[in-house]
Formats: structure tokens, C-alpha cells, sequence
């Protein structure tokens, strides 16, 4: 964000309101009561709202309500998330969009010049997909398997940070994959690990999760995860750095 715009964004009747903004850097916004806070993503795309979202007018912008119901990682920041790893102007690999309500809302915070690369494969919501994707700019939709993730390999450039949204029992493993040929060294991580999807791993110690995280940990450095109940039943949050040895 640039000085000039970085003023105008904190003169906004909104921080007068009592609106705290939590990532520096990027336009995320919190709004009171600190017990059941509204997290608020300035829009890039043109209202009106993409999946019945509440919207407010600030300082000559839309803001977009984060449903934490409906987006994992709304969810997630109202669990007390510390860190979103993406910049503006950053690039995203998504992985498991269905209709686009939370790669909508990353694509707010990336801006126009970043780009949100988004892996559904289901035909239907993939239709839906399309149809956000043509109000936000630097939304791109690929219809493909997460499995095969070397058929949309020429499309997608190296990556800035990987979201993960897929109830695949190999999800861990997809995400390391997808890590290897896709993020740069330091990008980030943000994975929505659907717990009960998991395999347990032959021979392998401990319940599905703690095998899932030791597999992480081999790569990422990452914060404690987050539980999302009572927003998303078995699921955790998990963020981190790439980091290969």
C-alpha cells in the first residue's frame, strides 16, 4: 500500500468507529465487540455482495463482512489467527475454490496487481466460480484435480503462498506436492485440514492429526493451529513458512 493510501486508510471514519486493523499491511479491519468481532476485507471486486456477505461503506470504499460460517479462514481470524502470510501484490495458489466465497475475499487482500490461482473440480461450483471471477480481475479459475496437479503446471507461476480447502484423505500430501513445484522458498502456508477426511498412515504413531502435522512440520515452519469449532466441526487451521531443508 503506498504512503498516500496508507493515510487515507487510517483517517477512515471506520478506525474513528473503533475498527483495529490486525495484519499490518493488509486491508483486513476488525470491528468491536472484541468477544464476537466482524472481520472486514476492503473489496476489489464490484458489489453488490457475492454470496449474501454484509457490505459497508468507508472512506470511499465497500467493505465486505467475512462470514466466518461460510469461509475457513474468516473462521480462523475470529479464532484468533496471528498471522495472514500474504502481501499485496502477492501470488496465491488455491486449492479446493467450490464457488469462490474465500478466494474472493484473498483476492481483496492480494489487490490487482497479485493474482489468485483457483483449483476447483467440480463442474457446478466451478460455474459459480467463473461468475466471481468476472467481477475480481486477478481471479483465475482452473477446473482440475488436485491430484494431477502437473495438467495446470504451464498455467500457474510460482506462487507467494498455498491455500488449502480439500477433504481428500491425502491432503497433507497434496499439500506437499503442490509446496514442491509450485511455492517459493519462504512463502506461506494456509491450510484448512479437514481432520476426519485424513488416512490413517500405516504404522504410524498418534491420532490422524498429529501425523498430519509432523508431516507439515517436515517443511513448514508453523504456528499452533487453530480449532474452528463451532464454525467448521473437525477442522484446524494451520499456517506457516515454506521451509525445505
Amino acid at each position: 500500500m503506498s504512503g498516500a493510501s496508507r493515510r487515507s486508510f487510517d483517517r477512515s471514519p471506520a478506525r474513528r468507529e473503533g475498527w483495529a486493523f490486525p495484519f499490518p499491511g493488509l486491508s483486513v479491519a476488525r470491528s468491536p465487540p472484541e468477544d464476537r468481532p466482524t472481520f472486514w476485507t476492503r473489496a476489489l471486486g464490484n458489489p453488490p455482495e457475492v454470496y449474501g456477505e454484509r457490505l459497508r461503506f468507508r472512506d470511499d470504499a465497500t467493505w465486505r463482512a467475512i462470514d466466518p460460517t461460510r469461509s475457513k479462514l474468516g473462521a480462523a481470524m475470529c479464532r484468533g489467527l496471528r498471522e495472514v502470510p500474504l502481501t499485496p501484490g502477492g501470488k496465491v495458489l488455491y486449492l479446493g475454490g467450490a464457488s469462490g466465497t474465500t478466494a474472493s475475499h484473498m483476492a481483496d487482500l492480494v489487490g490487482r496487481r497479485g493474482g489468485v490461482y483457483v483449483v476447483e473440480k467440480s463442474p457446478r461450483p466451478f460455474q459459480r466460480l467463473l461468475d466471481v471471477a468476472g467481477r475480481w480481475p486477478n481471479l483465475f479459475p482452473i477446473l482440475a484435480d488436485a491430484h494431477d496437479p502437473r495438467t495446470y503446471l504451464p498455467w500457474v507461476p510460482p506462487v507467494d503462498a498455498l491455500y488449502l480447502d480439500i477433504a481428500q484423505p491425502d491432503q497433507v500430501e497434496i499439500a506437499l506436492e503442490h509446496a514442491r513445484l509450485f511455492l517459493r522458498r519462504g512463502g506461506g502456508l494456509l491450510f484448512a485440514l479437514k481432520v476426519p477426511s485424513l488416512r490413517r498412515k500405516e504404522g504410524g504413531a498418534g491420532d490422524p492429526a498429529e501425523q498430519a502435522l509432523r508431516g507439515i512440520t517436515r517443511v513448514f515452519e508453523t504456528a499452533p493451529p487453530l480449532r474452528l469449532e463451532p464454525f467448521h466441526r473437525g477442522h484446524i487451521f494451520i499456517t506457516g513458512h515454506y521451509r525445505p531443508e
